[in-house]
């Protein structure tokens, strides 16, 4: 299976949201790194068909996804960023519902549901209305909507955003676990849901795809451009008006700075491993970390 996006651009107005984005994508867990605004969902929205490019097209399998149209969305799951919920439906009843829409006969739907509650591990609160679910096991319905189907391609939108680091986890371990015959698109820009369960990372910057390669090559091209430092707080502010600080650790009395940095920032200075942190920061500097 090949997912092909081909010269996609897509414009509102005077803004240009995305510019030109190329790239093939096959099984396996493709991670799109950015910062807010960078394209990631716009991106998403158009390979989970819900707009148009501008310019352009995606092709499954050779063929046009606007062509495929049904066929398309046969293969789909889709959680976006913002998914809406019936908060008076039970969990059990919002998943027959959904399942209702995407025309999975009803006794499927059955088998369907009560296996994806399980794996989502919402078996013991499938009675109990979504308005009351926390955040954590909101997402987890959403993740389970969005397999209904049994797709092929997967496609969810910053769905770790406000989640506690338990629940991250567990949502990455299922989306790892499920990824080995599909296509499963994870856009985001907190690094840490990507680090360990990418193939390949996709970064978006401005609507413009500037990398897409696993994401090793990419930390190997950040070797000898890391480096921590012990120094003096009075130090700080100076280091950080002149270098790029990922990250600072108190150490007694001292603070152990992370720095990036093209050339030694200082003669006390130690070469470091390059993290996705850092990757983020080295692409993003306007960005906070996360």
């Amino acid at each position: 299976m090949k997912l092909c996006i081909e010269r996609v651009s897509k414009q509102y107005g005077r803004k240009q949201a995305l510019d030109n984005v190329s790239c093939e994508l096959t099984e396996g867990v493709y991670g799109f790194l950015g910062a807010n605004g960078s394209g990631k969902t716009t991106l998403m929205r158009i390979l989970a068909a819900v707009v148009k490019p501008s310019a352009g097209r995606v092709l499954l399998d050779g063929v046009d996804i606007e062509l495929l149209n049904d066929q398309y969305r046969d293969v789909l799951g889709y959680l976006p960023q913002h998914m809406g919920y019936y908060k008076n439906f039970t969990v059990e009843k919002f998943l027959f519902y959904i399942a209702a829409l995407k025309g999975i006969e009803k006794n499927e739907a059955h088998v369907r549901v009560e296996k994806l509650l399980e794996d989502v591990q919402l078996t013991n609160e499938k009675r109990v209305k979504v308005g009351k679910l926390s955040g954590g096991m909101k997402q987890r319905v959403g993740i389970a909507q969005a397999l209904l189907n049994d797709p092929k391609i997967i496609i969810v939108d910053e769905p770790t955003a406000g989640l506690d680091p338990k629940e991250r986890i567990r949502f990455r371990n299922l989306l790892s676990a499920i990824a080995s015959d599909r296509i499963v698109l994870l856009s985001t820009h907190i690094v840490s849901d990507i680090e360990y369960i990418a193939k390949e990372l996709l970064i978006l910057k401005r609507g413009i795809l500037i990398e897409k390669a696993q994401p090793q090559l990419l930390l190997g091209r950040l070797q000898g451009k890391v480096w921590t430092v012990l120094v003096e707080p009075s130090e700080i502010n100076v280091l950080q008006a002149k270098y790029k600080v990922s990250n600072m650790n108190r150490k007694n009395d001292h603070l152990e700075v992370r720095i990036l940095s093209e050339n030694k920032p200082d003669p006390r200075a130690v070469e470091a491993i390059p993290n996705l942190e850092d990757l983020y920061l080295y692409y993003f500097d306007e960005e906070a970390v996360k």
